[in-house]
């Protein structure tokens, strides 16, 4: 059976579905409704419900995203007779900067043409940055502890989000704004040759972003965390990310005041993960596990440029307090293949990917979890997160 067919084959199961998928007492549909006056071709495609259900919850995840004021760290520095070229520091846009800020460490380690290169961690950046220098012509040896399924990478929510958390406002100059956006248009490319492929690693989908009626702020960031903002740059590659459209009352079974639909990449990170540690490897990588404690470390390696992609871990190794854990915790329910969306709704994203229903809650906005190193999952915040999607379906109504 061809690509072609499994895809017709899919779409007649996913409608002839429709009327059946239902949540929470059966009042959502799969079939939206269509506002009078919406053209035919800006119709939305149907909008499966989500099984919001605790009992629906496979695991719990949480991730510390290293988060510097200054954005990421991209400079060289001598250590003994080792080139150590820093890339680490993305807070929560390392999977979507991950081959922009590459591209900016390997032309800085392979000033010299160097024909062997090492590369510390295994994670989103490590791997992009080994493939790259791979790329360049060198010979390349990833050093890590953990391999990518065991790294913090893995545990991100897989969303293309370049300026996610990516700097302070205060803290960066007016020319890391065009740095930012070399590695965003960089990566936005690049990612175009994984479109397609089987397993889908990166594919586009929709997100709804649904508002309701203010009624004052439910949850605030702690008053010592109120004068920070995180920068800003989407202006900038709108000709590629366009801001969300608002949709005609109607258009959607979403029961809220407004509706903005935009569409976006996604990362599925078992699939694209395997995808990347495979086009290493038969590029002729190597990978040895191995753990090191400080930058000295580095010098026993038999490679004299290394570089640097210990995200969180750099904290430890390079002694690097500038870095600031933004904890973020994901819980995760059963896949639907039916759910092919995301949503945000009163501070709760849920992101459907091909391993699972990933629903994060941002209480108080993006900076929830800011300087909150703890890796502890907490049942309490994955309920109050599922029971806010819960009671949105719960509102849904057939069309």
């Amino acid at each position: 059976m061809t690509r072609s067919d499994l895809m017709n084959r899919r779409g007649l199961l996913l409608g002839s579905a429709g009327a059946g998928l239902f949540t929470l007492g059966g009042c959502a549909t799969a079939s939206p409704p269509t506002a009078p006056g919406t053209p035919f071709a800006e119709r939305g495609p149907p909008i499966a419900p989500v099984h919001a259900r605790m009992d629906r919850l496979f695991d719990i995840t949480v991730c510390l995203r290293p988060f510097r004021a200054q954005g990421p760290r991209l400079d060289a520095e001598r250590v003994g007779d080792t080139l150590v070229v820093h890339n680490y520091g993305h807070g929560g846009s390392g999977w979507s900067l991950s081959w922009g800020s590459g591209s900016v460490a390997v032309r800085k380690a392979m000033a010299g043409n160097p024909a062997d290169v090492a590369v510390v961690g295994c994670g989103a950046i490590g791997l992009t940055s080994a493939i790259l220098a791979q790329e360049a012509g060198a010979k390349v040896t990833v050093y890590a502890k953990d391999l990518l399924p065991d790294t913090r990478s893995a545990r991100a929510t897989g969303s293309w989000t370049p300026d996610s958390r990516i700097a302070l406002t205060s803290a960066v100059g007016p020319e890391f704004g065009a740095l930012w956006e070399e590695m965003a248009r960089t990566s936005f490319k690049r990612f175009r040759r994984y479109l397609g492929l089987p397993g889908a690693p990166v594919e586009w989908t929709d997100r709804y972003f649904l508002s309701e009626p203010a009624k004052g702020p439910e949850y605030s960031p702690p008053q010592h965390l109120a004068p920070l903002q995180f920068a800003e740059f989407r202006d900038r590659i709108l000709d590629i990310t366009p801001h969300p459209e608002l949709l005609p009352a109607g258009a959607t079974p979403f029961p809220t005041a407004e509706v903005r639909r935009g569409s976006s990449m996604q990362f599925n990170v078992a699939d694209y993960g395997h995808t990347l540690m495979a086009d290493f490897l038969a590029a002729g990588g190597r990978v040895e596990r191995r753990e090191f404690h400080s930058l000295g470390d580095l010098t026993s390696l038999k490679q004299k440029v290394v570089i640097n992609c210990p995200g969180y871990g750099a904290r430890a190794l390079c002694r690097d307090e500038t870095i600031t854990p933004v904890r973020g915790q994901i819980a995760w329910l059963i896949p639907q293949p039916e759910v092919t969306y995301g949503v945000f709704y009163k501070n709760v994203s849920m992101l459907s990917r091909r391993d699972g229903i990933v629903v994060q809650a941002l209480w108080g906005g993006d900076m929830f979890g800011y300087g909150d190193d703890s890796e502890v999952t907490d049942r309490a915040e994955a309920e109050r997160a599922v029971s806010t999607l819960a009671e949105l379906y719960g509102r849904m109504t057939p069309g």
